[in-house]
């Protein structure tokens, strides 16, 4: 179901926006549509993760994150 809704908005972005639809084939109105549906939609699809990225998981230990930090702890006070 369509509802009308009444804007108010600075004169030179209607303008522009009429321009970026037309040239993307849009109407104005599709246009704010699928923006609002955009900052609206909360997607509930769990996230997969590719058997590359699966492979991959624990290659680098927080062991190895430890000792960066602590490298560049080191280079800090040597560079002071």
């Amino acid at each position: 179901m369509n509802t009308k809704l009444t804007l108010n908005l600075d004169k030179v972005i209607i303008e522009e926006a009429k321009v970026y639809a037309k040239s993307n084939k849009l109407s104005l109105s599709k246009l704010i549509e699928n923006y609002l549906h955009s900052l609206t939609y909360k997607k509930n699809e769990a996230v997969t993760v590719s058997p590359l990225v699966e492979s991959l998981t624990g290659v680098i230990s927080a062991n190895h994150i430890e000792v960066q930090e602590n490298y560049t702890d080191y280079l800090d006070q040597k560079y002071k």
